[in-house]
């Protein structure tokens, strides 16, 4: 297919970032930059972070959901709701006490000087390969739909997506990236809804049939209670939820970076309430899409791949017509951008703010060292995004996204003890049990499977936490601290 409309589409969804870029950045400063000068509007952050947290792998793997383990996955976005009234309640009112650009400032504050830099280590080290990694499969697709049409290499084509992120979101960071988020959240929400419709046509249901396929698909099961052993089980499913989303929102400085953004506290909560309940009919409406997807490759006799991650590529380029593959280029380039551009601009802020220490140095040296600093991100995520096409495995990724589990999980433990805890661990050995504690999680879960035959999943987040908060009170010190917990 010739790649000029998908490119045309590119372009001009490049143009409106530039524009609100060019709105939101009359000021340069690190300040604009680190905290947007904390004047976000609450419902803003709300649309955006929903783009943030849907990434481009998101919105082709959800869908493909289905097909493998039916719409169980809505236990654990039931689960992720919980957690998000939990950080509302627990982790913002913290941050706001404190008054926190990097949440990582806490851990100096109530540890010592190695565990936050070991907090702020282990989130840029998840953030930028898990982030990198997503966005290497959707440069890949547009690679295919697109730039192989032109001859350009991938090379060219990462540098270039990297370069678009770069050019909107260097000058005033977070408080461009709340604005382009929110607009990238609409689009990708829009298309997923005209997605639909343009599968409901195609199938000739009807609105209300369709509703009622999916209602009687045995591929809509969303609960699972008669099976402990199960992965899909519905207490590990939903409690896994609610841990993973402490850890990878509330414990992220990507995501709490946009709430801190808001003036105050109780506007601050007001966002996460609303995000976190726009996060089920969104999921909903994926995996819905997912069960239409099985019904309307059955109707044509489409052989669908076991991976389930390329269903709606393969219909979308191929089956459905050229306005669902239009839409959903729109959709994969909105999401990629959402969660690159967020990544990016955290990843800055806390390697300035947590590594280097800009706020010591003077304006105008602070203001270069955050430039170069963000160009470099830059250039790690390309530099990622290549290494993993040229392993040309896609193992790689599936690790990259296992280790990005194991180390936040001393993160998840880090915290735990600071809060629940007046105990001070030896700050020397922190550092220490941070590596401890996933290398044990790789060797008790070698056990399990090698002893009981069971492969444990999402238990993993929480028995890394587990391991890390009791190596922690091994070694606290006999003595207290006063609590900064509000």
């Amino acid at each position: 297919m010739n790649g000029i409309p998908i490119l045309a589409i590119l372009a001009g969804y490049f143009a409106m970032l530039i524009i609100i870029a060019r709105l939101t950045s009359k000021n340069g400063s690190n300040e604009a930059f680190f905290s947007g000068n904390r004047q976000s509007p609450w419902w803003l952050v709300a649309i955006g972070m929903i783009g943030t947290s849907i990434s481009g792998v998101t919105f082709v793997s959800v869908p493909g959901m289905p097909s493998t383990i039916g719409m169980t996955y809505m236990q654990m976005v039931l689960g992720f709701a919980v957690g998000y009234i939990i950080i509302a309640r627990l982790l913002l009112p913290l941050y706001y006490k404190l008054n926190l650009i990097s949440i990582y400032k806490y851990l100096g504050e109530r540890f010592g000087q190695r565990s936050y830099k070991t907090g702020a280590l282990f989130f840029i080290i998840s953030k930028i390969t898990g982030a990198a990694a997503r966005l290497f499969l959707v440069v890949l697709i547009l690679q295919t739909l697109v730039a192989d049409t032109w001859g350009i290499p991938f090379w060219a084509t990462s540098v270039i997506i990297v370069a678009l992120i770069w050019t909107y979101s260097r000058r005033s960071g977070i408080q461009t990236i709340v604005r382009t988020d929110a607009l990238q959240a609409v689009i990708l929400i829009t298309a997923l809804v005209l997605i639909i419709y343009g599968v409901i046509q195609s199938m000739g249901t009807g609105f209300m049939g369709s509703i009622k396929m999916i209602a009687e698909s045995p591929d809509s099961r969303i609960f699972v209670f008669d099976d402990w052993r199960s992965t899909q089980n519905f207490f590990k499913q939903f409690l896994s939820g609610i841990f993973i989303t402490i850890v990878m929102t509330g414990l992220d400085q990507d995501m709490m970076q946009k709430n801190l953004t808001i003036s105050t506290l109780k506007a601050s909560q007001k966002n996460m309430y609303i995000y976190g309940s726009a996060f089920i009919p969104i999921n909903l409406l994926f995996l819905s899409l997912g069960v239409l997807l099985m019904y309307f490759a059955a109707s044509k006799g489409i052989v669908l791949p076991k991976n389930g991650d390329e269903i709606l590529p393969l219909l979308a380029t191929n089956y459905l017509g050229v306005t669902v593959l239009f839409l959903f280029c729109i959709g994969i380039i909105a999401a990629a951008f959402s969660s690159a551009d967020s990544a990016l601009t955290s990843l800055t802020t806390s390697f300035c703010i947590d590594i280097l220490d800009v706020g010591k140095m003077p304006e105008q040296k602070s203001l270069n060292t955050r430039k170069t600093v963000h160009l470099a991100m830059c250039a790690a995520f390309v530099s990622i995004v290549l290494i993993i096409h040229g392993l040309n495995n896609t193992s790689v990724i599936d690790a990259i996204y296992t280790m990005a589990g194991y180390t936040y999980g001393p993160l998840l433990g880090l915290f735990a003890y600071g809060l629940f805890t007046k105990g001070v661990p030896n700050d020397k050995t922190v550092p220490y049990i941070t590596i401890a504690s996933p290398i044990l999680c790789a060797i008790i879960s070698y056990l399990f499977v090698s002893l009981f035959n069971y492969k444990l999943g999402y238990e993993l987040l929480i028995l890394n936490g587990v391991l890390t908060f009791t190596l922690l009170a091994f070694s606290a010190r006999n003595k207290s601290c006063k609590s900064l917990t509000p």
